[in-house]
């Protein structure tokens, strides 16, 4: 019997909080899906400049109850935000929306705190759009002992299966998304018990340490291509002591942007700071992916702002040299936008959550059995 279809906004504010991604898609929950539209707003500087501040004032579980009152402004102010995005969106529409997932800006995130806080009021933003929201993705899978993340796992098997049905790649393969935080999900194989065959983790920093530096030595908010660490000299004394200084020692723990920190690049250049940092970065990505590829000959598909960062991908590649069984490839070379995969993953996440389907397992967030998802709200 042929599943109903639902049209679904997903959105999506990342790491480096710079605005927020906008997808419509269509999926059943299940196999089908397809992608409409996908679009960026931007923050302006005062709304973006007070999320970075309040994200620094967040360092423990009691600053949420400390700074209330901020968290309660801001959280309005940026629920505005969206939901006047949203219905900027909805008015060029020919047909209707059934849905929104509605991701918020994450402020703090401990897994092992069991605390998870994403800025967003899904009942304001339902009242204002006029939709059903479905948000809070997170909280259920840490509640049910999970880390809360990475959680678009199911939708890169979704993808997985369109590719390999369209392209004939080979499994398995990997996707690794370089946001804010670093992350990997790694496919087996295609059967009914998805928890089986689907693994992911976060293995490391992605941008942000990267943003950090620049965003806090410059007036530029990311480094472009990566041509600011191209131009810059690594220190390999910092480097070596940084690398042996943090070790991933259990990738099961999902990882938030405070766990790292630019302190040990303090009183370099800004140029050579970003090039031993990128380089950092780039170390720890390939250490991940040679933990998560299991010397296995896999395809790696890149998606996230990270891949544009051609200084960082061809680091990567440089610690990977003596294992030439993992190849990198951008996503976008298999007709895909890797800048709005997790947007669109959110919409089919809401589709999911609104049909009670698992969205994390076992394998994906180590919670005790597979997790339903957001929440549910109609306030109109």
């Amino acid at each position: 019997m042929k599943k109903k279809l639902f049209t679904a906004i997903g959105l999506m504010s990342g790491t480096s909080m710079d605005g927020v991604d906008l997808s419509i898609i269509r999926s059943d929950g299940y196999d089908q899906f397809c992608n409409i539209l996908d679009d960026y707003y931007e923050y302006d500087k005062e709304l973006q400049d007070q999320l970075i501040n309040l994200r620094e004032l967040i360092s423990i579980k009691d600053d949420l109850s400390k700074y209330i009152d901020k968290l309660r402004e801001l959280e309005r102010k940026f629920t505005l935000f969206n939901a006047n995005l949203v219905n900027q969106t909805l008015k060029k529409l020919k047909y209707s929306v059934d849905l929104v997932g509605f991701h918020g800006q994450t402020i703090f995130h401990n897994s092992q705190t069991k605390i998870t806080k994403q800025l967003g009021d899904g009942k304001l933003l339902s009242q204002l759009t006029k939709k059903k929201v479905i948000y809070d993705f997170r909280q259920a899978d840490i509640e049910n002992n999970g880390q809360g993340a990475p959680l678009t796992p199911i939708f890169h098997y979704i993808l997985s299966k369109q590719l390999q049905k369209k392209y004939k790649i080979e499994l398995p393969f990997i996707f690794l998304n370089i946001g804010g935080i670093a992350n990997v999900t790694k496919i087996n194989s295609f059967s009914d018990d998805i928890g089986k065959n689907l693994f992911a983790f976060d293995i490391g920093p992605g941008n942000c340490l990267i943003d950090e530096w620049i965003r806090k030595n410059s007036n530029k908010k990311y480094d472009c291509k990566g041509e600011i660490a191209r131009s810059g000299n690594i220190n390999k004394l910092i480097l070596n002591q940084a690398i042996d200084n943090f070790k991933i020692e259990n990738f099961s723990q999902s990882l938030d942007i405070k766990d790292f920190d630019t302190s040990f690049i303090k009183g370099l250049s800004f140029e050579d700071g970003c090039a031993t940092i990128t380089n950092f970065t780039a170390y720890l990505i390939s250490q991940g992916l040679e933990y998560i590829s299991q010397n296995q000959e896999i395809n790696v598909l890149i998606c996230g702002g990270g891949r544009k960062n051609n200084f960082l991908i061809e680091n990567i590649n440089k610690y990977l040299f003596n294992n030439n069984k993992i190849i990198l490839k951008d996503i976008d070379s298999y007709n895909l936008n890797g800048d709005y995969t997790e947007s669109q993953a959110f919409g089919y996440l809401a589709v999911r959550s609104f049909l009670k389907l698992p969205i994390s397992f076992n394998t994906t967030t180590r919670c005790n059995v597979s997790s339903l998802g957001g929440k549910l709200v109609e306030n109109y």
